[in-house]
Parts: structure tokens; sequence; C-alpha cells
């Protein structure tokens, strides 16, 4: 597996990479976000772990560049900034796992893990069209149709919808949906989950009479069509 870290801060990157390559991983560093973009162009990496404030391109501005050409490697992002608006930020430009610093490198291991698992299952599933009531996902072309009209979704918005098209019917909690959708255990002081499920109302239920998505009041949220 070929992970390629961008991150500025020397003694950081070279703790990640040696920790990386003791477990077996092939690792590549950039110090800057535009030698980072230049090696994503040139080299096919399983995994991209990238810092937020870099030189050059900043992390965000390089996850949306990597999702136009790439869209399916999965990213893990590092930051100081760990506030709901921050997560958001990260997810909203593709990012599919948010870590705050200092971390422990347990943990990260465990992240990479768990995305290298996913990735492989998402890329060799054979079911890729979710349908439920008038809503239909195509999980190849990353689309989404509600009564034949297509809706524009961020990555982390249309993963969130996945699992709730995945799970119609049935009420999942908040520490379900992190653990499921983020890879993460749910922090109860940031309200990330319920700003995406607000995102995703806005634009799966407002244009249309019957409303899918439900909150069940001290439980969590449903897909339902007969609320």
């Amino acid at each position: 597996m070929k992970i390629l870290i961008i991150e500025d801060d020397q003694r950081v990157a070279e703790l990640i990479k040696r920790s990386l390559d003791e477990q077996g991983f092939t690792t590549t560093v950039a110090y800057d976000g535009l030698s980072g973009k230049k090696l994503v162009s040139q080299e096919d990496y399983d995994l991209i772990i990238t810092d937020i404030v870099l030189p050059k391109i900043d992390g965000i501005d390089l996850c949306k560049e990597i999702r136009q050409t790439k869209p399916d490697i999965p990213i893990i992002m590092l930051t100081a900034l760990g506030t709901t608006d921050d997560k958001v930020e990260g997810f909203d430009a593709g990012a599919d796992d948010y870590m705050v610093k200092p971390f422990e490198i347990r943990e990260l291991l465990a992240r990479i893990r768990a995305l290298l698992k996913r990735n492989n299952k998402s890329n060799g599933g054979s079911g890729f069209i979710l349908r439920y009531a008038d809503m239909e996902m195509n999980l190849h072309t990353k689309t989404i149709k509600r009564n034949r009209q297509e809706i524009d979704l961020t990555p982390k918005e249309f993963k969130l919808l996945e699992y709730l098209m995945q799970n119609p019917e049935r009420v999942l909690s908040r520490v379900e949906i992190a653990d499921k959708v983020w890879e993460t255990h749910f922090d109860t002081g940031t309200n990330f989950i319920d700003v995406y499920i607000n995102y995703l109302r806005k634009k799966i239920d407002r244009d249309f009479d019957k409303k899918l998505i439900h909150t069940k009041s001290g439980m969590g949220f449903i897909l339902k069509a007969d609320f």
C-alpha cells in the first residue's frame, strides 16, 4: 500500500513516515501543497494524509483539486483546528477523515486501516444503484436523483446519504453515523452530524412535498417516506 504524506512540519512528517514504514506501508513525503499535487498527478497512491495549513497550496484547495481527478482515493486531513466549522470545511473539500493535532499514531493507523478496508470493499462491490421512494443513487457515477431531478452533493453529504439509503426506515444514532460514515467516535462537543443532516434536508427535501429525512428526538435520524 502506497501512502502520500503532505506535511510541512518535518518532525511530524518524519514521525508519521517512520511509523507507517514500520507497519509495511510504502510512504512518500511532500513538504508543501504544490509538491503534493504534482506527486498525486504522477503516481497512484492508496491513501493520502495531508495537513491543512501548507505552503504554496493549502490542504483544503489541494483536497478539492485531488477530488477532481481522483475522486475515490481516501484522504485524511490533519490540523490543529478542531471546531465544527473547521471539520465541515474539511469534509466539504472531500476529506474522508479528520484528525486534530496532537494525535496518537495508533489512532492514525487505525483510521488508515479502516479507510483502506472500506475503499477496497466499495471498489469491489457489484450493486451500484441504490433506490428508495423516488430517489436513486448511482455509486459509480456519484450522482443522486430525486423524481429524476439531479441533486448536487458534496462528497461527505453523498456518503451520509448513501448510508441512510443502505439503512432505510431504521433509526440511526449519531454514534452509529459517526462510526460508519466518518469512521470516528462521536464527539458530543460538536454538532457536525446535525449540520450535515441539515445540509441534506435542504437539498433532498426542501423542494419536494414528501419529506424523506426525519429526526427522532433523542434517538437519531431515519430515512422514511411515510413518516
